[in-house]
């Protein structure tokens, strides 16, 4: 039975039950959607608060682009990225938790000693093996991520005999570790859409979601205007909304409970539609 909470540090319980909404805060002037149109702390804020006007259960703050061969950004400038925008939107929005995106354990440290709650890690603690001791010590929500290799190496030549059993195994393996000093009810599982996988790959994996169940976590997804769409679609940035909010609302109706995306309000209302519709799961 998959959980129906998720613990957060501060003693914030996020439902899993109907759904939540997560949105997406990108400091960042080279994100693969909306790279720059956020940039700087204001603006970041500002947005934020929109997203959580918009029925963000959850907001999700990143300082460095996650995407296919993105260049890293040092400690500092993402400490002067993320810091001050988590400060601000901690308290401008009291009732709303906020994640951070980040695989640097100062970055994280920082982040949660500035009202941040979750820490969101394409890495599962792979690039910087120091951020162990940060969850072992702050407590707070992870999200535990799948990846085959890195932003700059992941879209190469992924390869898979069996995605699916493959990312199984992986959440099994870096569950029994970190366990040891995160109480599982901390943790969600996102299988890293587009990160490390073909068009195939990530198809197989949503139509797999069923399986994941088995973990008794709640899934953490994010195919928020990805190039999946391209492949599946021919769709280029700025035309995957309809896709994105297609796919929000077939993930709401098999359960899934956490949805990372860039536009909460209309995937908010989808994942309603597909409740109502859909009845009890």
């Amino acid at each position: 039975m998959t959980a129906s909470v998720w613990v957060l540090r501060g003693g914030w319980r996020l439902p899993a039950r109907p759904f939540a909404v997560v949105g997406i805060v990108n400091v960042t002037p080279d994100s693969f959607y909306d790279g720059g149109r956020h940039w700087g702390t204001e603006a970041a804020v500002s947005h934020g608060l929109t997203l959580a006007g918009q029925g963000a259960a959850m907001l999700d703050v990143g300082g460095e682009s996650t995407r296919p061969f993105a260049d890293p950004v040092p400690v500092h400038e993402e400490l002067s990225r993320v810091v001050p925008v988590v400060r601000a939107l901690a308290a401008a929005a009291p009732a709303i938790p906020v994640a951070v995106d980040t695989v640097k354990a100062e970055v994280a440290r920082q982040a949660l000693e500035a009202g941040a709650v979750a820490i969101n890690d394409v890495s599962a603690m792979g690039m910087d093996p120091a951020l162990a001791d940060v969850l072992a010590q702050y407590q707070p929500g992870y999200v535990l991520m799948h990846a085959q290799g890195t932003p700059q190496t992941m879209q190469v030549a992924p390869h898979y005999e069996d995605v699916v059993e493959e990312v199984l195994r992986f959440f099994e393996a870096k569950l029994a570790v970190l366990t040891r000093f995160l109480p599982e009810d901390r943790i969600v599982l996102d299988p890293g859409i587009g990160f490390g996988k073909t068009l195939e790959h990530n198809l197989a994996l949503l139509r797999a979601v069923d399986r994941f169940a088995a973990l008794g976590r709640p899934l953490y997804i994010g195919i928020s205007h990805k190039s999946l769409w391209k492949g599946l679609l021919g769709r280029e940035v700025g035309e995957r909304l309809p896709a994105t909010i297609a796919a929000t609302a077939v993930l709401g109706l098999r359960g899934i409970a956490f949805h990372r995306v860039h536009d909460v309000g209309p995937c908010r209302d989808a994942l309603m539609v597909a409740a109502a519709l859909g009845g009890d799961r």
